[in-house]
């Protein structure tokens, strides 16, 4: 009778410490997604040591998890990007396969689209978005507009009327409706109309301004924005600052009880360069490497509100950038700063600054500190990752794109398991696949920004690019026509992935 009490006593304190939520085991990790918007490869001092931009948050968090030097943007573009990391799915995919919406633009995911933030729900965490959504909002027509609607492209290939909708109308469709728990969001890109914050579906304050815009001199760049319809009290300086503001306070309402996925998709460094003062004069790269010094400062504040919290242990922190940065060759030698790193291109391009970017997770306990891999991939693979990590196998969320990194993180392959390839879009819709080393790019010319972007070829000239990354990383020699055979195994690997099933991975 004695050694039976005693059993029964031993299993009720096993049973206690594996249910006490302080320390139960295989508990589900939270996940904060950080994506900054144009960030350069070379924006950040981990990745480019002779760069003019100090980043010493973002240097931290690469010290304490995996660096990635082989990680790209499935776009060279803000919104189709931005699809593929809520959908796992490339954007050709989507119902707009070039270019970007606009912020009066009709949602780009069908409402029954899984995303990660509808995996993670439907797995027990609390799901949250703040910043810069630019995926579209179920803007409402006025009464005699409504039939508009009938068209399935009215607000994809072009934005709504502002004249049309009906803005005192809840939207229809938001971030809530994509998976969030709770949303605060910009429409779109912090220099197009409206400026305003939409919070779970509707506008925090009326659109009862309007701003003539701003254009400088030197173009698409510095205090930049467009004309539009805006709030009386938006405050183009207070975005960034609100926005970490704002996913402080999410962070502070969670509890060790329950997980929660944050998704802080920032709206800079992306035009307008507006810096706050504290920041202006900062960096050796004009305002926005003072903006990007400001961004890294807004990661800091995150990071700082986890450790209070005592969340940082079972917390995994993804920071990376939408694309390349919009970084001319004349800002590369006025202030002799590399925005894109060592590679070719800038934002929009099919070259690697157009889609190489800077990638980093830290995961204590399960990502050793200080580690850097080489492992090429995509931010598509955020959802097969999350599904793997909560051991969620419903083939609704195994998506055509996505591979988990898992086993990366972990230590355990020094490649994605079971990615064939990795796929790019530039802005203007040139396809470029990636093999191991070599990279074949449909097109001649950049494919998006830089100038040319697009060149015919004549008579007897190569029609495409194939580049050796191993040998040529700044992709200056093209081999094209020098290895047919090459070009033809990956173009027909690229049919292959393009035309794979809706419903079935490759």
């Amino acid at each position: 009778m004695k050694y039976i009490i005693i059993s029964l006593v031993l299993t009720l304190m096993v049973c206690s410490i594996f249910h006490h939520p302080s320390i139960a085991q295989n508990k589900k990790p939270n996940i904060i997604y950080i994506l900054t918007d144009d960030l350069g490869y070379g924006d950040v001092k981990v990745y480019n040591n002779e760069g003019k931009i100090n980043t010493p948050n973002i240097d931290k968090l690469a010290r304490q998890g995996m660096r990635f030097t082989d990680a790209h943007s499935p776009s060279g573009v803000c919104t189709p990007t931005r699809y593929s990391i809520m959908t796992g799915r490339y954007p050709w995919r989507s119902q707009r396969p070039v270019g970007v919406l606009n912020g009066f633009s009709r949602p780009l995911m069908e409402n029954d689209r899984a995303t990660v933030a509808s995996l993670l729900k439907e797995n027990g965490y609390n799901t949250a978005v703040v910043g810069k959504w630019h995926l579209g909002l179920g803007w409402v027509p006025k009464r005699e507009y409504a039939h508009l609607l009938a068209n399935k492209r009215y607000g994809i290939d072009a934005e709504m009327n502002p004249d049309h909708v009906n803005l005192a109308a809840p939207m229809t469709v938001s971030p809530n409706t994509n998976g969030f728990d709770y949303s605060y969001v910009l429409p779109a890109s912090l220099d197009m109309q409206p400026y305003c914050y939409v919070e779970n579906g509707k506008l925090v304050d009326p659109l009862t301004s309007f701003t003539p815009g701003k254009k400088p001199d030197t173009g698409y760049a510095g205090a930049f924005w467009r004309p539009g319809l805006m709030s009386t009290r938006f405050d183009f300086f207070d975005v960034l600052p609100g926005f970490t503001r704002k996913a402080n306070e999410f962070l502070k309402r969670q509890t060790k009880e329950k997980p929660f996925f944050l998704y802080l998709p920032m709206p800079a460094p992306h035009t307008p360069w507006m810096p706050i003062t504290g920041f202006i004069g900062s960096s050796g790269a004009g305002e926005y490497g003072d903006f990007v010094q400001q961004v890294d400062a807004s990661v800091g504040a995150i990071m700082k509100t986890l450790d209070s919290m005592g969340l940082s242990n079972n917390t995994m922190v993804v920071f990376t950038s939408d694309n390349g940065p919009y970084w001319r060759d004349d800002y590369v030698r006025k202030f002799q700063h590399k925005s894109a790193g060592p590679w070719r291109g800038m934002k929009g391009d099919a070259f690697e600054g157009g889609h190489r970017v800077p990638f980093i997770v830290r995961w204590p306990g399960t990502v050793k500190p200080g580690r850097t891999s080489a492992a090429t991939t995509t931010l598509a693979n955020l959802m097969s990752t999350a599904a793997e990590i909560v051991g969620n196998t419903h083939p609704r969320y195994n998506t055509e794109d996505s591979y988990s990194i898992l086993s990366v993180l972990k230590g355990k392959s020094i490649s994605v398991d079971n990615q064939p390839a990795v796929v790019h879009s530039s802005s203007i819709g040139y396809f470029a696949i990636r093999i191991g080393d070599w990279k074949l790019i449909q097109g001649l010319g950049s494919g998006g920004f830089t100038v040319p972007k697009q060149i015919n070829p004549k008579t007897g000239e190569a029609k495409g690019q194939l580049y050796n990354l191993a040998e040529d990383p700044h992709e200056d020699k093209n081999l094209y026509d020098q290895f047919p055979e090459k070009v033809k195994t990956m173009t027909e690997m690229l049919m292959q992935i393009r035309s794979a099933s809706t419903t079935i991975k490759i």
